[in-house]
């Protein structure tokens, strides 16, 4: 049997984050026009490009589709950059 998870740590948030600003400067896209096109404030982007604020699995295809990017390549980037 596998040793149980630690759970998320701010660190893993960081890279989540990291990599939906990494996206959205790939898309030339501003904080504040992504959040225009979310329907959110700038401070929402903000937190959770700096890890400061968690993104759900729902949250996180809205955003990449905003960008539109593909869910699968920046989920792919994220699993590649988070710990084992």
């Amino acid at each position: 049997m596998r040793a149980a998870a630690k759970w998320v740590q701010p660190e893993q948030y960081r890279i989540v984050g990291a990599a939906l600003a990494a996206a959205r400067l790939r898309a030339s896209m501003t904080q504040v026009e992504l959040a225009a096109l979310l329907g959110k404030p700038q401070s929402v982007v903000s937190g959770y490009e700096n890890g400061r604020r968690r993104v759900d699995v729902v949250e996180f295809l809205t955003i990449v589709r905003a960008l539109g990017d593909d869910p699968v390549e920046i989920f792919a980037e994220i699993v590649r950059s988070l710990p084992r």
